[in-house]
């Protein structure tokens, strides 16, 4: 019987080193007990090192590492052994990790998935409070996970607070970023935090701004943010009140005229919130190759709104919709229609630019329905506080993110669309559209039909209340 005291709970790099050779000894799963520094093990095993592996090579499936990397981080203290046993069987049926019926890969996904919802949770529900020491600001956050995600998720914070002094606590261990170097430290206690910040009033208001009682389903607000989760939000102090008054709301919302003349006064910062929230935004893996997230810009009050595709390679560097290429061709054919851009909210389904890299050139690649999916929550908050009364969805991928389904520009372009809450819709061609047409005379020709789209898109806007 062989036992194995990794380096950690989290020991990958231990395991891993470990498994390799155990597997090319031909060490049977059942005669092996792993353990991290900080768990039991088996009281009749003493630890023994795994037996000394030669130069002989195995590979295994990437998927499997990348599996491994996160299940590895699940509290089960049997996920070290069912690791193992998983690299046995793939070595003697390398396909075995394609089947999703077998009771070994499922166990082991489920314990990845439930790490990924953890990690989820800790980067949506962290809330940091400001604590003044002789250095400056320095912000301190209290979260509980329930796996041992901290190290693994601290890259995020890193990067998406790169230049703020931060500490993250947890019972079992503490990172700290000072800007430069991110170290750790022992566990700490929830009254290591301060109680409150001033910022929290400025998020208190967005959240408040953003709560529609018309579409309040708490069951499906309990699923993505349990109530474990509320001692550490701010928010959360406004949810009983926020819902207990959802119906009286929701009543006097449908007594109102739809899109009323007077705008909220706290729009504005909540905006900003929103897009400074969106800067951070890694709901889908897009954010790894580009420059930065490129939001909507524009009057928060504004009556009418634009969605693109996505920036192109143009707005990712500037930051900002439509200044390529297509937007250009966007503000001319504006300029012709009698519409101000700068009274339009101008926006993208997708906030991040999808490419592929040739040579020095990143060419243009068409968002996938999770892209879009993902993205949709910034698009839905967005028109949450714009409250435009007519939408633009400019191109198929506007369309859907839109919609919320596929469809087909031909069939739907040129008459409006009813929308939820009373808005007007209307589909269009996405200005690249007209870049790309071969033939001169239909391209002056499809031209010509968009500027007069938008002519009249202009004058029901003009015409709406």
């Amino acid at each position: 019987m062989y036992c194995v005291r990794l380096n950690g709970l989290d020991d990958f790099d231990g395991w891993r080193r470990a498994a390799r050779a155990f597997a090319l000894a031909g060490i049977a799963p059942a005669d092996i007990v792993w353990q991290g520094d900080a768990e039991a093990g088996d009281l009749f095993a003493a630890e023994t090192p795994p037996p000394t592996a030669d130069d002989a090579r195995f590979s295994v499936p990437r998927a499997f590492v990348e599996l491994a990397e996160v299940a590895i981080l699940h509290r089960d203290p049997q996920r070290f052994a069912l690791l193992y046993a998983l690299l046995v069987q793939l070595r003697e049926r390398p396909a075995s990790l394609e089947d999703r019926a077998d009771p070994l890969v499922r166990r082991v996904e489920g314990l990845a998935k439930a790490v990924r919802r953890d990690m989820h949770k800790m980067r949506a529900f962290v809330r940091f409070r400001e604590l003044a020491d002789a250095e400056g600001p320095r912000f301190i956050a209290w979260f509980e996970p329930e796996h041992h995600i901290v190290r693994a998720n601290a890259g995020f914070f890193v990067r998406r607070f790169a230049s703020m002094r931060w500490s993250i606590l947890t019972p079992e261990i503490g990172v700290h970023w000072d800007g430069e170097t991110l170290t750790e430290g022992p566990g700490a206690t929830r009254g290591d935090v301060p109680a409150d910040d001033p910022v929290e009033d400025i998020w208190k208001g967005y959240y408040a701004a953003i709560f529609n009682p018309a579409r309040l389903k708490i069951g499906a607000m309990l699923s993505e943010m349990p109530r474990k989760y509320w001692r550490n939000l701010p928010e959360a102090a406004l949810i009983p009140e926020l819902v207990a008054g959802a119906q009286a709301r929701e009543a006097a919302m449908i007594a109102t005229p739809a899109r009323p003349a007077a705008r909220r006064g706290n729009a504005a910062p909540a905006w900003q919130a929103l897009r400074d929230e969106a800067m951070g935004c890694t709901r889908c893996p897009l954010y790894r190759d580009t420059t930065q997230t490129v939001f909507g810009e524009g009057p928060v009050d504004a009556p009418l709104m634009f969605i693109g595709e996505q920036p192109g390679d143009q707005e990712d560097l500037a930051g900002r919709p439509f200044v390529g290429p297509a937007g250009q061709l966007f503000d001319r054919a504006l300029e012709e229609a009698g519409i101000d851009r700068r009274q339009a909210y101008v926006t993208n389904a997708v906030k991040h630019f999808k490419h592929e890299r040739r040579g020095k050139r990143r060419i243009h690649q068409t968002p996938e329905t999770p892209e879009i999916q993902a993205c949709r929550w910034w698009l839905t908050q967005e028109l949450e506080l714009i409250r435009p009364r007519i939408i633009v969805a400019l191109g198929a991928t506007a369309g859907r993110a839109l919609l919320g389904k596929a469809v087909t520009i031909s069939r739907v372009r040129g008459a409006p669309i009813a929308l939820e809450g009373g808005a007007q819709g209307w589909i269009t061609v996405h200005p690249s559209y007209l870049l790309r047409v071969p033939d001169e005379a239909r391209k002056a020709e499809e031209r010509k039909r968009f500027v007069e789209e938008l002519r009249e898109i202009g004058e029901q806007v003009k015409a709406s209340p």
